[in-house]
């Protein structure tokens, strides 16, 4: 199946190094983010594990809970933790996700509904589409999909500045331009007609062009 932004997430049960768990009861009230790998032992996703374990707590400070996924068994995700942890300094401090028998990698579209067996003997490269992320809202829906290569390292700085940009546009009728950060200005949805800006911003806004409407950030 192909997963789409607005798509509900599928729900499914897991076995994580963390318990066992059913996703959309995990997520609860919060905004999450899912990342994929194809396999333990790699060394982008060990940089990648070690990143994101080290940026947590900005994650945790927009409600937002972070879990990892990758084919192999959970025992192998808790060896693998050593390794993330002296080589990268941490270790992931968030649930893993054993995807043995790969259907949730089927379930998300990450691998073809047809493939068969299961995650032992497979190799990296066998399973290289397992490199999304889903950035989900508490509504369960999808706000965001990223896939990378196995060879270029995911950027979580650049998933964060989504996320504010996400977490901004959901509560205030605005959009974010590009390469826009926290605290910079914003532009006024185009559902909003100009009578109904005027009360919202009754300072006014920028307008370089009349479909360009620029404001300072509303306060959260």
């Amino acid at each position: 199946m192909t997963l789409q932004i607005g798509d509900v997430a599928p729900d499914f049960d897991a076995e994580t190094t963390q318990g066992r768990i059913r996703f959309h009861d995990w997520i609860g009230d919060s905004w999450c983010v899912l990342f994929s790998h194809p396999k333990d032992f790699t060394p982008v996703c060990t940089t990648e594990l070690g990143y994101m374990a080290r940026i947590k707590p900005e994650f945790d400070r927009r409600d937002v809970k972070i879990i990892g996924l990758s084919v192999d068994p959970t025992d192998n995700h808790a060896r693998w933790a050593e390794d993330i942890r002296e080589t990268q300094g941490t270790a992931p401090n968030f649930p893993m996700i054993g995807d043995t028998d790969l259907s949730i990698s089927k379930l998300y579209g990450m691998l073809p509904a047809s493939t068969g067996g299961t995650s032992e003997g497979r190799t990296p490269a066998d399973n290289q589409t397992v490199r999304n992320v889903f950035v989900f809202g508490p509504d369960k829906k999808i706000k965001l999909v990223l896939v990378y290569p196995m060879t270029t390292g995911r950027n979580f700085d650049e998933v964060l500045r989504v996320i504010d940009s996400l977490q901004l546009t959901a509560q205030h009728r605005v959009a974010t331009p590009a390469n826009w950060k926290q605290g910079e200005d914003v532009i006024i949805a185009g559902s909003v007609p100009d009578e109904e800006a005027r009360k919202i911003y009754p300072q006014g806004w920028k307008a370089p062009k009349p479909y360009i409407r620029i404001v300072p950030q509303p306060d959260a």
